[in-house]
């Protein structure tokens, strides 16, 4: 399906979603919301056969991802920090989980420590950063990491290392355009940049990278490596990326972000609720427009431990949604897209290993048909 109606449809789903929620009193998009919870949802291990654990990263494969490889459109990545050892900064892999939740192998990588910037292009490659931590005195330390591009079959592309603009890549969100992609990446170290790429059968040519944002707290926390600037998302239709900070415990918007040329600070602050944040994580753009950020837990502690917490673009609170109800830690990557006539909505539970993905058929399209080539 070409992009024009790809739009078109995702505009219908929106508002298909917006009317359900109102009808039954929701301006949420979360799992607790009535809309979702009769929904059917799969839960599954995300930990492969070398038994690499903490899963970070989220990435579904898109619409329009090229067939013949070991993944497809429709599929859940998911990037594992550690080996099983769980030293943090350690692990290898990216499993795949079918619309089904069969789990597979995708991919192993040759540098370790694959973290939460983690992305598909439609174009039938995936990006993943990682940041290799070593132990000297028994003291973790983050190394300055690379992003790493596989095909779809899970073979190694290339390998793309820059000190200063891929400096511990953190998190990562694509502005996908077919042939072109913007890719931005946050830094442990407090920074965000912006790489642009062509994109051909035969790879990614990478022709500029500009820091956007920079400024971000960034700190060493040798329990859990670091904090600083993690999830990122990415609304076209206003050219803002938003940025989940955690050190700041906020979340930034910069404006422009496709065209950027100069680097903006931390940007505009537009959510700052001691109440419901604690340390934001991973972040994504939900179908109802809502930001939806996990909590780690590791700043402002207290409230509700685990919590995915959902927002306005203009910074009000609308829910919360506990992942796991144990010891803190637990909620970090997550990512929602639209899948044949549905959105989905995927969070992983880095206490339990395991991945939970969220089907929304809204009843306007329910019945309805549509190829996962769309």
């Amino acid at each position: 399906m070409g992009r024009m109606m790809q739009k078109s449809l995702l505009s219908f789903l929106l508002t298909a979603v917006s009317l359900e929620c109102a009808a039954v009193g929701q301006v949420t998009f979360l799992p607790n919301s009535s809309v979702l919870n009769a929904l059917p949802n799969i839960t599954t291990s995300t930990v492969p056969s070398n038994g690499d654990l903490n899963p970070y990263g989220v990435a579904f494969v898109p619409a329009g991802f090229p067939s013949g490889g070991t993944i497809a459109a429709g599929d859940v990545l998911v990037a594992n920090f550690n080996a099983s050892s769980n030293q943090q900064g350690t692990g290898t892999t990216i499993v795949s989980i079918s619309p089904t939740g069969q789990q597979s192998l995708f991919a192993t990588s040759k540098v370790i420590g694959v973290d939460t910037a983690l992305g598909v292009l439609s174009g039938g490659f995936v990006l993943v950063g990682n940041i290799p931590v070593t132990y000297p005195n028994n003291v973790s330390t983050p190394g300055v990491g690379s992003l790493q591009v596989f095909d779809r079959n899970g073979n190694l592309v290339s390998t793309i290392t820059d000190a200063t603009f891929l400096n511990s890549p953190w998190g990562m969100t694509i502005n996908d355009l077919g042939s072109s992609a913007q890719v931005y990446v946050s830094n442990l170290s407090g920074t965000v940049t912006r790489l642009n790429f062509l994109v051909s059968n035969s790879g990614l040519q990478l022709t500029a990278k500009v820091e956007i944002a920079s400024g971000y707290g960034s700190q060493l926390v040798p329990a859990i490596v670091g904090i600083g600037p993690t999830g990122l998302a990415y609304d076209s239709a206003r050219d803002i990326l938003f940025v989940a900070s955690t050190a700041d415990n906020g979340i930034f918007e910069i404006e422009n972000a496709s065209t950027r040329t100069l680097d903006a600070g931390k940007g505009f602050e537009i959510y700052a609720d001691t109440t419901h944040l604690h340390g934001p994580l991973g972040l994504t753009l939900g179908p109802n427009g809502n930001l939806i950020t996990a909590n780690g837990d590791a700043v402002n502690a207290g409230g509700t431990q685990n919590a995915l917490v959902e927002f306005t673009e203009q910074g009000n609170y609308v829910a919360t949604y506990q992942v796991d109800g144990g010891a803190p830690g637990a909620a970090f990557g997550l990512a929602s897209t639209t899948w044949q006539g549905a959105v989905r909505f995927a969070a992983v539970d880095d206490d339990s290993n395991t991945i939970t993905v969220w089907t929304l058929r809204p009843p306007a399209v329910s019945g309805t048909t549509a190829s996962s080539g769309m």
